[in-house]
């Protein structure tokens, strides 16, 4: 009995617990509970785009409700207490759950500047500056050179370009690596010459020079086998043939413009005079894809057209493409249409090489080229060392420099080589990748037609 009574009291004090009221206002996270509404706030991932559920929640004021269950949890019984406000409740707020997008500029890497190149050391008497980038040679003038050298095409042949700067260095080889010799040293044209020299016939005015100033100024250079021209204009090709006449001096002629090439191919024609034994080679275009001027195809294209017109003239020797080693190594084709390989090297535009290893920089070049080619034969078709301007790190040009490097060169090549230039070009002009050098090219300092 006793047992009985107990029973009923327990059921009895249940209800009551169970029957307690619930919470006077109803809300979402009442209902489905805290995690409950967490899991609706989701992201999609799609395409990369994050798009967030967002729910605002609204608090509903009701009346007071009041449920009596029984010991299963069945409903038996509801209070309402009418009138009696619930307070409303407020759901604390979550934190977002989408993610920021990185922007690009955080997104992309950015790559560590490489050091600095250590300081110039100390130059002699006067600095000089070359060419950072590759520096165009000047456009064509029609009776006399342009004021500045333009990466556009020339319509005219211009006179002879500045040298242009080196973007990529060779492994230096040793000193006493063999130079690159001739394939047929013995031939009356092309690979094969002892010495050789540019020169550009114009007053530092610009204007043509006259023939009488032509002459005077190769007295002084008649002993190179070879007078290295750019173009046609201002008949520098009959001028320097009749200064060098009895001389035992060939010409290496150039054709710059290569959209003229059939008036080019008369011009020459009409200077040599049926002597084609004056021609050591012809050039087709100068440095024209290094300087963007020409893709490589045209310029191919245009020697293919210059080589069939110059036979008919009666001419059978080279004709090639110069182009800068750089340049012609990305474009080696160019050096396959040649009938031999021809590159203007200057070591004065590497900033990390001095003038002590000028020399050996250009030779390393001329190795690489003739290797690339399948050993074809590398001419050096320019090089030398500026004698005043402003240092470049490592390359300090100096008077003293300058001998020190023609010799080495000297040594170096005993064949295959055309040094830059005869004269200084005082008709040139210098821009903030030639260093102050643009003039101070010349071997024999300044032209004898100049001196007053």
């Amino acid at each position: 009995m006793r047992a009985g009574f107990f029973s009923i009291a327990a059921a009895v004090l249940l209800q009551l617990a169970v029957a307690q009221p619930h919470g006077k206002a109803f809300t979402l996270s009442s209902i489905l509970g805290t995690d409950a509404l967490l899991a609706i706030r989701h992201r999609h991932h799609r395409r990369q785009d994050v798009v967030v559920t967002h729910f605002e929640v609204v608090t509903v004021e009701a009346s007071e409700v009041i449920v009596y269950v029984n010991q299963n949890g069945e409903p038996i019984s509801t209070t309402t207490i009418v009138g009696n406000q619930a307070t409303p409740t407020a759901i604390p707020s979550t934190p977002s759950l989408s993610t920021p997008v990185p922007s690009i500029a955080s997104a992309t890497s950015t790559s560590t500047p490489a050091p600095p190149l250590p300081p110039a050391p100390a130059q002699s008497s006067s600095s000089l500056p070359p060419p950072a980038v590759p520096t165009t040679p000047a456009t064509s003038p029609s009776a006399q050179p342009p004021p500045e050298s333009s990466p556009s095409p020339p319509t005219v042949p211009p006179p002879a370009p500045s040298p242009s700067p080196v973007t990529s260095t060779p492994a230096t080889p040793a000193s006493s690596a063999a130079p690159v010799q001739s394939d047929a040293p013995s031939s009356p044209h092309g690979p094969g010459f002892r010495s050789a020299i540019s020169y550009s016939p114009y007053n530092p005015d610009q204007t043509c020079k006259l023939p009488a100033q032509v002459a005077k100024d190769l007295e002084q250079i008649e002993s190179f086998s070879v007078v290295r021209l750019y173009g046609t204009d201002c008949n520098q090709t009959a001028n320097v043939l009749a200064a060098t006449q009895g001389k035992n001096v060939q010409i290496f002629a150039g054709f710059f413009d290569i959209n003229d090439i059939p008036n080019q191919v008369q011009l020459l024609s009409s200077a040599v005079g049926g002597d084609w034994s004056r021609v050591n080679t012809v050039s087709v275009g100068n440095e024209l894809v290094n300087n963007g001027a020409a893709s490589a195809g045209s310029v191919i294209a245009a020697m293919d057209q210059a080589r069939g017109l110059l036979k008919t003239a009666g001419y059978s020797g080279p004709v090639v493409t110069v182009d800068t080693m750089v340049a012609m190594k990305a474009n080696i084709e160019l050096c396959h249409a040649s009938d031999y390989c021809a590159i203007n090297c200057h070591a004065f535009f590497d900033p990390h090489v001095s003038a002590e290893g000028a020399a050996d920089f250009v030779l390393g070049w001329a190795q690489e080229i003739s290797s690339l080619a399948g050993g074809k034969t590398t001419v050096i078709t320019e090089t030398g060392w500026p004698s005043s301007g402003e240092s470049h790190h490592n390359a300090v040009p100096s008077k003293e420099n300058q001998d020190m490097v023609v010799s080495a060169l000297k040594s170096k090549f005993s064949s295959n080589m055309i040094l830059f230039s005869a004269y200084n070009n005082k008709w040139r002009h210098d821009s903030s990748g030639t260093f102050g050098a643009e003039k101070f090219w010349g071997i024999l300092g300044d032209a004898p037609s100049e001196s007053g």
